[in-house]
């Protein structure tokens, strides 16, 4: 006779509450990503043209970082 667990939702192997872990993280992973293009741009925004050509880059160029 097989007996089948019902009580527990799973899919690839996680639990629900695994699966809105994970989620969470990714969502804080992606904020964190965010802020940390946001902060480049904002301090190569700062820099001078001669400064930004010094390390190959135009202010076209810092738009263009995500």
């Amino acid at each position: 006779m097989a007996a089948f667990e019902t009580t527990r939702l799973t899919v690839d192997g996680l639990s629900f509450g695994g699966r809105l872990s994970e989620t969470i993280a990714n969502m804080f992973g992606t904020i964190a990503a965010w802020n940390d293009a946001r902060m480049t741009r904002n301090a190569l925004a700062k820099l001078s043209d001669r400064e930004l050509d010094d390390i190959g880059l135009t202010r076209s160029d810092i738009d263009a970082i995500h």
